[in-house]
């Protein structure tokens, strides 16, 4: 077949992971770290136990046939898989299932990249968005745990053995400073190609799994006549930190990835989106330290250095966790000499993609299902509880044609401030409170029918709409009780809501979350 079986063995690759994904689990789909965020933000903590195998197949046949991904998404989504699992066999409660998630992510990235720190600030920082002393200790254990028995394996090297660099003048800093908005620009880009490349296979029409087929022979064609964008692209990264990389292929690699990785991933493939932001953020920084060396020599950067900081970059704005990304560079090339300009770029980089993109990498893929997880818990809880769980059903009503008086007696019985009026056909026609009824009977008026003094213009909520609706109700207009009609008949009373079942509600809601 010559040269050209690499076209398609990817494509054969695509088939095996489309099959497996399309009829075993269909959350193995893409870079996994956004299914993982969302079974801790919205699910319990709970993660199929066959994501653990499928997950694990579908990835390894994607990456080794040479579709462009990183084996970081598939390892956060098996390692947290797995914990849930473990947690729902010996029937734990939420929150120490989300532990038991968050201790399989620590511990698969610090197995994976001999670098225990990272696992334990990515697990933290990206899955949990917290730093809770509950929640770091069970971490840093597993973090630790894991890491120790992949050295006894695996040994103790670093990921990349890189020629010393340090900072020869610190006139290098603006440079560093100019270089993180280049990363954070090219972060976004990869975000925006990545989603949008997603919606241009989504119009494709074929059958879903044989979409990743589709999308081997993309990466097939490019990898023909560019290798390196095949599989998570270490080899290239390590020529580009020791400066072997020239400027015009350094900077066509980082456009090839982008969409290589984006063809990968959107057409339905299986991997991580770490390794291709280390593979993309190395080109983009040895092409700015030749351009620096071109342009200012006596005080440019070494290509090496830039690649090495532009890793983290890349990351930190891709994915907004700009601590992961320092720890794990630094983990990963176990050398500290470099540290300062990469803390400066990292932070640049996540600065400014937050400013121009409300989401990352990881939490875009989320929203674009309608289901936004960086929303305070509380307001969460008030946007997602339905009247309809809220109301009460047992309703004590009026008649029009009752009594003021007989109004009144109701209102010292059941200590209610008010009612709703329903007419002969019990359709609800209007409301009357205990000031109404107060202000009649001193007025005389008691033997009059209720419909005399009845508000007829009355603010209604449906059981379909959420609490925060029910509340800016009560506030806009300043009452203590809505009723609660059918969508479809206005007329038809099934509830009453009121502050005290809103809190209620809301109460029980944040305890069975918390």
């Amino acid at each position: 077949m010559g040269d050209y079986y690499v076209i398609l063995l990817p494509a054969a690759g695509g088939l095996v992971v489309g099959l497996l994904i399309y009829h075993f689990a269909k959350e193995a789909k893409g870079h996994g770290v956004p299914e993982v965020m969302l079974a801790v933000a919205n699910e319990g903590g709970r993660i199929r136990p066959r994501v653990v195998l499928v997950k694990a197949l579908a990835s390894a046949v994607c990456i080794g046939s040479g579709g462009s991904a990183g084996r970081e998404g598939p390892i956060v989504q098996i390692g947290s898989a797995f914990g849930s699992t473990i947690g729902q066999v010996f029937n734990l409660n939420e929150d120490k299932i989300k532990i038991l998630i968050a201790c399989g992510a620590a511990g698969g990235i610090a197995a994976t990249f001999n670098a225990p720190l990272a696992g334990m600030f990515f697990a933290l920082e990206v899955i949990l968005m917290a730093y809770g002393p509950k929640h770091i200790s069970s971490v840093v254990l597993s973090a630790v745990t894991a890491t120790v028995v992949s050295r006894h394996f695996l040994g103790n090297f670093p990921a990349f053995v890189i020629p010393s660099y340090q900072m020869s003048s610190a006139w290098e800093i603006p440079l560093y400073f100019i270089f993180g908005f280049l990363a954070a620009l090219t972060a976004l880009a990869f975000i925006k190609v990545l989603y949008k490349t997603e919606d241009v296979v989504d119009l494709v029409k074929m059958p879903a799994y044989l979409k990743p087929v589709l999308g081997g022979l993309v990466i097939g064609s490019i990898g023909l006549f560019f290798p390196q964008i095949f599989g998570v692209g270490y080899g290239s990264i390590e020529n580009a930190l020791r400066g072997e990389l020239i400027a015009q292929t350094a900077v066509l690699l980082v456009f090839l990835k982008i969409m290589a990785t984006s063809v990968t991933l959107g057409s339905g493939g299986s991997g991580g989106v770490f390794a291709p932001s280390l593979f993309i953020g190395a080109m983009l920084g040895s092409a700015y330290g030749l351009l620096t060396q071109f342009l200012v020599p006596a005080v440019a950067i070494h290509p090496g250095a830039c690649a090495l900081v532009g890793m983290g970059a890349v990351f930190a704005g891709a994915a907004q966790a700009p601590l992961s990304a320092i720890m794990i560079l630094f983990e990963m090339t176990n050398d500290y000499r470099i540290i300062l300009p990469l803390m400066i770029t990292c932070i640049i980089s996540t600065v400014v993609v937050g400013r121009l993109s409300r989401d990352s990498i990881y939490t875009l893929k989320l929203r674009r299902r309608g289901i936004d997880i960086q929303k305070p818990k509380g307001q969460d809880l008030m946007e997602t509880i339905k009247i309809a769980d809220a109301m009460r059903t047992a309703v004590v009503t009026v008649k029009e044609t009752d009594t003021i008086g007989s109004a009144g007696l109701k209102i010292k019985s059941t200590h209610y401030r008010g009612f709703p009026v329903l007419d002969p056909e019990n359709r609800l026609t209007g409301i009357i409170t205990r000031q109404d009824i107060n202000k009649a009977m001193a007025e005389g008026r008691s033997g009059d029918a209720a419909r005399e003094i009845m508000t007829r213009d009355v603010i209604v909520c449906y059981p379909d709409e959420v609490l925060r609706s029910a509340l800016e109700k009560l506030g806009k207009k300043d009452i203590g009780r809505i009723p609660v009609v059918e969508r479809k008949n206005s007329g038809h009373l099934i509830g009453l809501i009121d502050r005290k079942s809103i809190i209620s509600s809301y109460n029980k809601a944040f305890t069975k979350s918390d």
